[in-house]
Order: C-alpha cells, then sequence, then structure tokens
C-alpha cells in the first residue's frame, strides 16, 4: 500500500535557542522544537522529569469530598470495596488502593467484574452482592463515570460512591458523592489525560497529606513505591506519555527496575524482561499483555492477585498462568483476525470496516479490530454476536474521533463509551444491520481519501556521519516514548544500499552509503524486498546503539524504504 511520508519543518530559531542553551545536539533541538517544546526551561524539564513538578491533587474538582468521605468511612469502620477494571489500568489502581489501604491498616474488598459474564463498569447484580457482605463505601478504579443507575442504585442501598474514572465524560454523570475525573469541564485541575490508576494515585497522595496533617498514628505509606504500578497502568492504557503522565512514568520505571513486588518480579523473569531498567515498549509488548490476558480470557482475579501478592511461591504460579493465557489469548486472536481478514472485500469500497461474527471472544476483538484499523488505515468496529447481542470494539484513526462517531449513531445502540481512539459498544442484533449502514454512510461522508492514505511521520531528516553514539544517548533523553511522545523516526534521502542480505528468512540486513559514509542496517519482516535494485533510496529508520566488548556503535532499525523519485 502506498504510504505519504511527511516531514514538518522546524522553526531554526528555536532550534538555534535549544541547541546553544541546552548544550545539546541540532538533531535533538529540532526533535524538541517539533514536539512543541520551545522554551530552554520547559526543554529542560522535559529532559529531567521531576516529581516535585507534580500537580497538587486537591485541584481536582471533588478531592477533597472524596478523600474527607474515605476518611470518615476508615473512622468509623465501615466496609470499604474497590471496584476496578478488568483491564491493566484497572487492575493496577485496584491492586495500588488495595494495598495503600493495607499499609495504612485498613482493609478492603475488591471487585473486579468478569468479562464475559458482567461485562465493563457497575452492574446491579454486583452492587446488591456488596450491600449483602455490609459494603458502606464503594470506590470505582477507571470506571463508574457513565455508570449513572448503578450508582442510584447504590445510593439508596445507603452505599457512598467515589468514582474514579479518566473516561469521556457523559452529559449526565453519577449521583456519586464524589466524581474524580480531570476530564470534566469544570475540574481545574491542569492535565486532562491522567489514566486510571493516575487519578487513583492523585487520590492516595491526597488522603496521605490529609492523614500526615492530623497525626496519623501508623506510618505513612510510601507513595514512590506505587509508581511501579502507575507506570504500568499508565503505558498499558496508551494514554499521552507527556505532562504528568511522563513524569509518572519515567519513576516508575525507575521503580519496576528495583520492584519490591515478587509478583512482578516473577512476571518480568516469564515475559524475558532484564536489564537495568524495563523500558516502557518493554512495559506495552511484554508485561501489560501478560497481565490483560486473565481479564480478557476469563477473570482478572490472578492479575490482581499477582500484583498484590507477597508470597514468591504464589508469584511463580500466577506469572506462568499468566504467560500461559496470554498464549492461549495469541492463538485466538490470529484465528480471530484470519476470519475478519476473510471477510473484508478488497478493493475496499468504504471509509470504514464493520465485521461482525458468532463465536468471536470478546476479549480479544479489540486487539484485532486495532490490527485492521492499522492495516487499512480505516475506522474499524469488531462485534462478537451472542443471541440477540453483539458487543464488540471499536477504533477510530487520526482522522476520525471514534466516540463522536458513536455518538451520532446513538439510536442503535444499547450502550457505549471510550476514548476519541477506541470504545466498547453494545446493540441489539436487530439493530446491526442499520448500524452499520449509518457509521458506514457517516465515515463515506465525513473521510477524505487524503485522511485514509496510511502517513509515515518523520521526525527529521539527517545525514549518516550524525549518527554518533551521542546523539542516541540524547534522543534516549526524550522517552518514556509511547502514545503522542513517540520514539523518533529519522530518514536520511538519497542513499546507496551497496548490499542486502535475508536473515532468518525473514529479515534484512542492509549496507547503507550516503555521501561518503557507510552503516549497517536491519529490516524486520522485510525479506520480501531482497535484492534491492540499483538507484537512490530513503530510508526510514530509529538509531540504536549495539554494544560489544565495550565498544558502542550505532546501527538502524530500518522502518520504511522507498525509492527517492517519490514525492512526500
Amino acid at each position: 500500500m502506498k504510504k505519504r511520508w511527511k516531514i514538518s519543518p522546524v522553526n531554526e530559531v528555536l532550534k538555534k535557542r535549544l541547541e546553544e542553551e541546552l548544550n545539546i545536539l541540532p538533531v535533538t533541538a529540532e526533535l524538541l522544537v517539533k514536539r512543541g517544546i520551545t522554551e530552554p526551561e520547559e526543554a529542560y524539564s522535559f529532559l529531567s522529569p521531576d516529581l516535585k513538578d507534580l500537580h497538587n491533587p486537591f485541584l481536582m474538582k471533588d478531592m477533597e469530598r472524596a478523600v474527607e468521605c474515605i476518611l470518615s468511612a476508615i473512622q468509623k469502620e465501615e466496609r470499604i470495596c474497590i471496584w476496578g477494571d478488568y483491564d491493566v489500568d484497572g487492575t493496577t489502581g485496584t491492586a495500588l488502593l488495595a494495598m495503600f489501604f493495607r499499609e495504612l491498616g485498613v482493609e478492603t474488598t475488591h471487585y473486579i467484574p468478569h468479562r464475559l459474564k458482567e461485562g465493563y463498569g457497575l452492574n446491579t447484580e454486583g452492587i446488591r452482592r456488596l450491600h449483602s457482605e455490609g459494603v458502606k463505601l464503594l470506590i470505582t478504579v477507571d470506571c463508574g463515570i457513565s455508570s449513572h443507575e448503578e450508582v442510584r442504585l447504590a445510593r439508596s442501598l445507603g452505599i457512598d460512591c467515589i468514582v474514579v474514572d479518566h473516561h469521556e465524560v457523559p452529559p449526565c454523570i453519577p449521583p456519586a458523592s464524589a466524581v474524580l475525573n480531570p476530564r470534566q469541564s469544570d475540574c481545574p485541575y491542569p492535565f486532562k489525560y491522567l489514566a486510571g490508576v493516575g487519578v487513583a494515585f492523585n487520590l492516595a497522595i491526597a488522603i496521605r497529606a490529609r492523614l500526615r496533617e492530623r497525626g496519623w498514628h501508623r506510618e505513612l505509606p510510601n507513595l514512590k513505591r506505587y509508581l511501579d504500578l502507575v507506570a504500568i497502568g499508565t503505558i498499558a492504557d496508551v494514554v499521552p506519555l507527556v505532562g504528568q503522565n511522563r513524569i509518572l512514568v519515567s519513576y516508575g520505571l525507575k521503580e519496576l527496575a528495583n520492584t519490591k513486588r515478587v509478583g512482578l518480579r516473577s512476571l518480568m523473569d516469564v515475559a524475558g524482561i532484564s536489564g537495568l531498567r524495563p523500558t516502557a515498549e518493554q512495559i506495552a509488548f511484554q508485561l501489560a499483555p501478560r497481565i490483560n490476558a486473565s481479564g480478557r480470557m476469563d477473570s482478572a482475579e490472578s492479575a490482581f492477585r499477582l500484583l498484590v501478592t507477597e508470597d514468591p511461591c504464589e508469584a511463580d504460579k500466577l506469572a506462568s498462568l499468566l504467560n500461559r493465557e496470554n498464549s492461549h489469548r495469541q492463538s485466538v486472536e490470529e484465528r480471530i483476525l484470519r476470519e475478519a481478514l476473510s471477510m473484508v472485500e478488497e478493493p475496499l469500497r468504504d471509509n470504514a470496516i464493520v465485521l461482525a461474527s458468532e463465536g468471536w471472544h470478546p476479549g480479544v476483538i479489540g486487539i484485532v479490530a486495532s490490527r485492521i484499523m492499522e492495516r487499512f488505515t480505516r475506522p474499524t468496529i469488531l462485534l462478537s454476536i451472542d443471541g440477540n447481542t453483539a458487543k464488540g470494539s471499536a477504533r477510530g484513526t487520526k482522522g476520525c474521533n471514534i466516540i463522536e462517531a458513536l455518538r451520532r449513531c446513538e439510536p442503535y445502540l444499547e450502550k457505549y463509551g471510550g476514548h476519541s481512539s477506541a470504545a466498547g459498544i453494545t446493540l441489539k442484533r436487530e439493530n446491526l444491520d442499520a448500524f452499520r449502514k449509518e457509521f458506514l454512510g457517516l465515515m463515506n461522508s465525513t473521510l477524505s481519501p487524503h485522511e485514509l492514505m496510511p502517513v509515515v511521520e518523520l521526525d527529521a531528516e539527517v545525514k549518516l556521519e550524525e549518527l554518533k553514539p551521542r546523539l542516541v544517548d540524547e534522543i534516549e533523553r526524550l522517552s518514556p516514548f509511547g502514545y503522542m511522545n513517540e520514539r523518533p523516526l529519522l530518514c536520511i534521502m538519497g542513499a546507496n544500499i551497496l548490499h542486502t542480505e535475508v536473515v532468518k528468512d525473514r529479515h534484512l540486513r542492509v549496507m547503507i552509503k550516503h555521501n561518503s559514509t557507510l552503516q549497517n542496517g536491519i529490516a524486520f519482516d522485510m525479506a520480501e524486498e531482497h535484492p534491492i535494485r540499483d538507484g537512490l533510496f530513503d530510508i526510514a529508520f530509529y538509531p540504536y546503539i549495539d554494544e560489544w566488548q565495550g565498544l558502542r556503535t550505532v546501527r538502524l532499525r530500518i522502518e520504511e524504504l522507498r525509492p527517492s523519485s517519490q514525492t512526500s
């Protein structure tokens, strides 16, 4: 599929200023400016994240009320339940609050609904069960902002509710005692993109602050130790890794490298994560999927237990279980992907894709929807049909706010919610055809062919002679990398490819010459390009350091190749 290469111009004056005042290389200065970081002080803070720059949690709307409600429940020795979502964000946030209260000497219970049997968010059956168990305070994590009727039921049963969430806010918020969600339009908290675990962490900071003021009789928890959980949940939920999230994840990765949580240590072992400091990419692609696997395939209870256990033997057993469930998830995912792709008619006639089938596992169709969306660069919805109900996942492209699109199709939906790029939906089977027609018609009328063409977003054009270890080290200072702070994709234009060699039947080893400089690169899953024809090529790549016997050499991880005659 033809792709459009895009590289934005840079303000040379701002670039030169950062280069001189921070003593950084021109390429690094360009990368900062293109991230909207133009002032030296701002750039210094970006390159050196500091916990002192975290916002006061009491700036968040309802935080004071939430803290007072919790302290009152503690004083009265009322039963507290933490109700979390079954994904990584929800389970890490639930585990964080459970262990935080445990350190305070306050025993809590928890409730994580079963994805297949109960679905997302609060439900009336679970609330009635908690009432029968004597729960008086319910704290949600990563859910609840759309649970208006369920919160009303809880209140009628004498259960106070505190909603801790970060999803888009509906027109009518639930009648809880406190609603903590920085996305509320009247919430003065400056940063709007915390993950659910990030909001929960702010709640823990606020509770600790008030207890310290009031002379709490026990030793207060060291909240820095909880940043490993915050980092995992934040990375896994694909929220912007900028601002407050960047600070939390930067420190969280350091904390994870030395975590005392036996469950996380065991899980890192089975995931093959080693080294002095795990990276955000390792969390996203190796650790988080294993934590997520239990909630996707069955119950998230095993993931929660792994996070909170203090027993090394139990930790090893749970880590092995999650590893097996992740392998099972992968096989189910591949089967559904093959079936879904067989249903896609090419060439595509519509600007979106809506597929439905019986028997698709609801726990993995969101992943499959993402893969299809990335493959065809079109908003994608996959639905699993069970009886008269279809449940599924929607994924939006850069030109499509999926939650807004679903809002315009609301008459056909029973329930929906999520973010601009990802959402979950439920509808009756009888409305499926009408919904598909409405959604496809909307996408056909609002998305242009230009928006549907895959884009290779390039951060900077460089020369091979600029690729020194110092540059790679400076680029690493821009990490942790993730959504809205992607690893910089560099490019060289008009290079000669002197030699290619197929490696392990799938990959391509490449020898490049640009001006008078030679460089080696590896292009994963690009063996079909061998042998490369004569001519000049544009090459998009990530630079990395190859260390061998104390020698540090720059290498290229090639992502895209094209003949230089192509236009951007």
